[in-house]
């Protein structure tokens, strides 16, 4: 059985949601960044962490990465066109979606309160809008990022855009605010949060 740690309000809800969506069992210890069981198994303090027969994985990414490859499903197989383009997608979220907002809020309340810049905010927004408008003409025209097979990408986009309407990021195209709806309502989504 996996140990997850990290709560559901953090990156470790992408975690929480593939295992679900998986039917895996696990573990789940709703640990803050930095709190106590985290540093041990992660220097940075990062969560989530998975734990699988006593080693840990670290990064959200590589963690989903893991899991899909592991138990053969919400993935391309490695090596094919398609999964190139999956990994393409899930780089190009990492870079324009999760990096923004996370640089948002490092300078909303991570980092010392001398050292933020607020006005950058501003330029992250309009960049996320951006980014937007270059995903539409990238994904599938199904229900999923790739088309008609949920894979690792969407657990990034999904949490994402939700992190987005929390940190005031508006999601400004529809396609997007469909595919939000549709996920989550997903019943693993909804476990997973609920968590």
């Amino acid at each position: 059985m996996y140990t997850v740690i990290g709560t559901s309000k953090s990156r470790s809800l992408r975690v929480l949601w593939m295992l679900e969506e998986l039917g895996q069992p696990y573990r789940h210890i709703p640990a803050n960044p930095h709190g106590e069981g985290v540093v041990e198994f992660n220097p940075a303090g990062k969560v989530p962490v998975l734990i699988d027969d006593g080693t840990p994985v670290t990064d959200s990414t590589a963690i989903l990465t893991y899991l899909a490859d592991r138990h053969g499903g919400l993935t391309y197989a490695a090596g094919t066109l398609d999964r190139a383009r999956q990994d393409s997608l899930t780089q190009f979220l990492l870079d324009e979606f999760d990096a923004a907002l996370w640089l948002a809020a490092r300078h909303s309340f991570v980092l010392p309160e001398e050292m933020r810049l607020g006005a950058i905010k501003n330029t992250l927004r309009w960049e996320f809008e951006r980014s937007q408008k270059t995903l539409v003409h990238r994904i599938g025209e199904g229900e999923f990022v790739m088309g008609e097979r949920m894979t690792v990408p969407d657990f990034i986009l999904a949490h994402c855009l939700t992190w987005a309407l929390t940190a005031r990021f508006p999601v400004i195209e529809p396609r997007l605010t469909a595919y939000l709806d549709r996920m989550r309502r997903r019943p693993a989504f909804l476990r997973a949060a609920a968590l």
